[in-house]
């Protein structure tokens, strides 16, 4: 069954303004000019209840929460979005908590903030916020937003640990199991500026019916009913795709040796551009003429 709710995933690193400047609120209309094209714009526009939307922002994976969502809160409300709020979640006790769980069935959104994704998982992780987010993902108009961790803990299967320059040497890269909100798909972000292309090479090789998905930072993907999905942001979003692949060493080779791998097919995607897991459809977007 496909799912009601909608995803969007972030690579990291969204200019949500320079809220730490002292004179932000002097530049606001500048900072406003990026926000009516970027991805925070299109998360209020992609919500049922557009700017009237209940936003909850949960900064579980961060190291500074106190910090991270009220910056983010600040950013939605710079949008015209007043209905938001940050909600802590700092154990798994905290999962079972009435008040936590009435906010979430209360939202329009759901925003996963970036920092350790396994923090994340193993909070969040098989208790009540968890199926209650996945039903809401199944069965309502409801949007689910995840950058950084928040976006690379959505899929099953989840990469959680890996050095980029060693990634292509068997047995480097760590993968556990996500919040599954898709499946057949492994996700990574920071991609373009942390050279983590390996890391979604050995991802793949390892499952070549797993599509990888890097995330540049700024960037992300709106996925529609499980399957459409749309590049969005200013940067890069790369597609491994390993059906294809028609040999590797992989299963010949010790652990720290490295892998080779024979016709992996690999997609880049920009904004606005399209893809189609189901089918394997790729189209680019094409500027209009302005010619007249």
């Amino acid at each position: 069954m496909k799912p009601v709710g909608k995803l969007i995933i972030i690579g990291g690193g969204i200019d949500t303004g320079s809220f730490t400047e002292k004179d932000f609120t002097e530049q606001i209309d500048n900072n406003l000019n990026f926000f009516e094209r970027g991805i925070l714009r299109r998360i209020i526009d992609e919500s049922d209840q557009g700017v009237d939307s209940r936003i909850e922002i949960i900064p579980t994976a961060s190291r500074i929460p106190n910090v991270v969502g009220p910056e983010y809160s600040k950013a939605f409300h710079y949008l015209g979005a007043d209905n938001v709020d940050v909600l802590s979640i700092e154990s798994r006790e905290h999962c079972q908590d009435d008040k936590v769980l009435k906010r979430i069935q209360a939202a329009d959104v759901i925003f996963f903030t970036g920092g350790d994704q396994l923090r994340l998982t193993s909070i969040i992780g098989g208790t009540q916020v968890h199926d209650l987010i996945l039903h809401k993902y199944q069965n309502d108009a409801f949007l689910y937003v995840g950058t950084s961790a928040g976006a690379a803990c959505a899929s099953r299967n989840m990469i959680y640990q890996g050095s980029s320059k060693e990634a292509l040497l068997k047995g480097e890269i760590k993968i556990t199991g996500g919040l599954g909100l898709m499946n057949d798909v492994a996700i990574d972000t920071h991609f373009v500026k942390r050279g983590r292309i390996g890391r979604l090479f050995q991802a793949v090789v390892s499952n070549p019916k797993i599509i990888g998905l890097g995330l540049g930072e700024d960037t992300g993907l709106l996925i529609s009913g499980g399957d459409q999905m749309e590049a969005l942001g200013s940067g890069l979003v790369i597609l491994v795709d390993g059906r294809s692949i028609k040999d590797t060493n992989i299963t010949d080779i010790s652990l720290g040796e490295p892998i080779s791998i024979e016709n992996l097919i690999v997609h880049v995607m920009s904004m606005g551009d399209t893809y189609k897991l189901s089918s394997n459809k790729f189209k680019i977007r094409k500027k209009e003429n302005e010619l007249s």
